[in-house]
């Protein structure tokens, strides 16, 4: 499976879910929901001011009055916001969509007890890359969210990384986690905390997956250094799932795949009710949309 094959899978599907965008009213933000729709991937209802929406779908000639769009007028960005997060958390939107508003704005209305979309287990950033050179996709967690996460956040982590790997068809993920070494060093605590997953993967704490670690990051995805450091592993060397100590690395790594390996990149927050894709100015067109495929396949 590659990126574009998520996308085409999602287009052949008969049923289209719907999509909630909060502050629909940027260019950007609407750039990427008129290739949506005219790649028909899903139905987009649009909050926001409908004047401002109006006005910068004019600017990029996209159809408001077609189908697969809906408006819904709010009086404010937390407004906006308040109702996107509500239509997905009562069931009438399956994904949900950051637009032109601060991404803490979308965090505290989703992280709402009564009208959010919690659901027990922390949120995290799912990435999922496809990399030159390299067969089949790779999930990195999490690069996004969680800073220093201590081990039961490492276990919701795995978890959740876990749940969307198994949409996406990956009945048994290998999830590596991450450190410096392959052995457990006492004095580098990611080492055994990756011992302790593990373990407590072989004994039922962490379902739908195989863990294993601690794993550097060559003989977690390298046959050939699994190989030479003769590291007996049912992970290394072929890890679906890289798990992050702290957001250092995987900031690092989601960086140096996106721009030294040219990798192509989709990514989500996973753990809510809903997955919820958090765009940024900064991603490229072509990655909200794998990014939009990522999260609809996963909801």
């Amino acid at each position: 499976m590659n990126l574009d094959q998520l996308v085409n899978d999602l287009c052949q599907m008969e049923e289209k879910k719907t999509v909630a965008v909060a502050e629909a009213t940027n260019v950007e933000t609407l750039k990427a929901i008129k290739e949506g729709v005219e790649r028909d991937l899903a139905a987009f209802k649009l909050f926001g001011n409908m004047e401002l929406i109006r006005e910068a779908a004019d600017e990029i000639e996209l159809d408001l009055e077609q189908e697969r769009i809906t408006l819904h007028h709010a009086t404010s960005v937390e407004n906006a916001v308040e109702k996107a997060v509500m239509s997905v958390s009562e069931e009438r939107s399956d994904v949900l969509m950051k637009g032109n508003v601060a991404t803490k704005i979308v965090l505290k209305a989703v992280l709402k007890k009564n009208s959010g979309l919690r659901n027990g287990r922390i949120l995290s950033h799912v990435a999922l890359f496809e990399i030159p050179n390299r067969d089949g996709l790779l999930f990195l967690t999490d690069a996004g969210m969680n800073i220093a996460p201590d081990l039961e956040e490492k276990v919701q982590i795995i978890q959740n990384s876990v749940d969307v790997a198994h949409r996406l068809g990956y009945d048994n993920p290998k999830v590596a986690p991450l450190a410096a070494v392959e052995i457990v060093n006492p004095a580098m605590q990611a080492s055994v905390d990756a011992a302790v997953l593990s373990q407590m993967q072989k004994r039922g704490q962490i379902s739908g997956c195989t863990v294993d670690g601690p794993l550097a990051f060559d003989n977690a995805i390298s046959l050939e250094s699994k190989q030479e450091k003769n590291i007996n592993s049912d992970v290394a060397g072929s890890a679906d799932i890289l798990v992050c100590p702290y957001i250092e690395v995987g900031n690092t790594l989601y960086k140096s795949f996106t721009y030294f390996a040219n990798a192509r990149v989709a990514g989500i927050i996973s753990g809510a009710k809903a997955p919820i894709v958090l765009t940024s100015r900064a991603d490229t067109a072509e990655s909200k949309i794998y990014s939009l495929a990522f999260a609809l396949t996963s909801s």
